[in-house]
């Protein structure tokens, strides 16, 4: 079987990790670990996951003309990435996450977009024929909302497989973005995506009401729960796996990633969730966003571990 031809349109940024204690409350000074820059940005980790799993992967996004913009395109390539179509734009800055990693492996994140936010409906129309080549395009919402939508646009035009990682959201969501294939947010996503209060709000219910906004499917992330998959057969679970966490950082940049390659590859969306759950939890056992990307094979010890 040929394999998998994946497009990430989507953002990149350099992350700024340092592990604490815990999250200082307001006006708190806590101690941090060193400092450390490591490559992210969720659509960097997907792509950066896709290759790694397997897929033949290309990015569309943007950099700054600075040195994190240089060591991230050379970090994707070196993952093996095709950046023929990540630009850099002059004058401006390259993407920033600053995280805080937790004892228990919890992260807060403060994202500077930079680059990411000149990604524009134009750059796509720009490289229209990618979208129309591919087997799936994976988004993320770290970019402009209308690039989203058009790209959603091209995807359903050309008849390519559409997943858009719902993270994340801001404000009432435009209803383009419920115009994909699979749509896949984590519980926090889903409830900002419905009005809701996310301690509050069951996953199942969340699933089955994202599902009435348009997607063929959805594919909710509920961390140590596992995940509920909801499509046209019902609403049910995606069982976990057990972990002792790290750092949950991309964890779900692992997930959409290997279930959007395992939908490529043929998989029912129960069983490409099983796969994207292992992804998911292989990532919470490294420190940092891409370092944490996991192979086709961690992933099968992974699911090894499970018998």
């Amino acid at each position: 079987m040929a394999a998998p031809r994946i497009l990430v349109v989507g953002s990149v940024n350099m992350d700024l990790v340092t592990q604490v204690h815990h999250v200082p409350a307001a006006a708190e000074n806590v101690r941090g670990d060193d400092i450390r820059s490591i490559p992210g940005g969720k659509g960097a980790n997907q792509a950066a996951a896709c290759a790694r799993l397997g897929a033949l992967t290309s990015f569309l996004g943007r950099v700054g003309d600075d040195a994190f913009g240089e060591r991230l395109r050379r970090n994707l390539a070196d993952c093996g990435v095709d950046t023929e179509s990540l630009a850099t734009v002059p004058g401006a800055a390259s993407g920033v996450a600053l995280i805080l990693v937790d004892a228990a492996g919890q992260n807060t994140i403060v994202v500077t977009p930079g680059a990411n936010a000149r990604l524009s409906p134009a750059d796509v129309d720009a490289e229209r024929r990618l979208v129309a080549e591919a087997d799936a395009v994976l988004l993320q919402l770290e970019i402009p909302p209308e690039t989203v939508a058009r790209t959603l646009q091209l995807a359903r035009h050309a008849g390519t497989l559409a997943v858009v990682d719902a993270g994340p959201p801001r404000g009432t969501p435009e209803e383009a973005l419920f115009a994909c294939d699979v749509l896949s947010p984590n519980q926090a996503e889903a409830a900002t995506l419905l009005g809701l209060n996310p301690a509050h709000a069951d996953p199942e219910t969340m699933a089955a009401e994202l599902l009435d906004r348009g997607p063929r499917a959805v594919v909710l992330k509920a961390a140590q729960r596992g995940a509920v998959v909801a499509d046209h057969n019902g609403v049910r679970w995606a069982p976990p796996f057990r972990i002792d966490p790290v750092d949950t950082t991309a964890a779900g940049d692992a997930f959409t990633a290997a279930l959007t390659v395992e939908i490529v590859k043929g998989a029912t969306l129960d069983d490409a969730a099983r796969v994207a759950n292992a992804a998911g939890a292989f990532a919470c056992t490294r420190l940092g966003a891409q370092p944490s990307m996991p192979t086709a094979d961690d992933v099968a010890a992974i699911l090894r571990s499970e018998v």
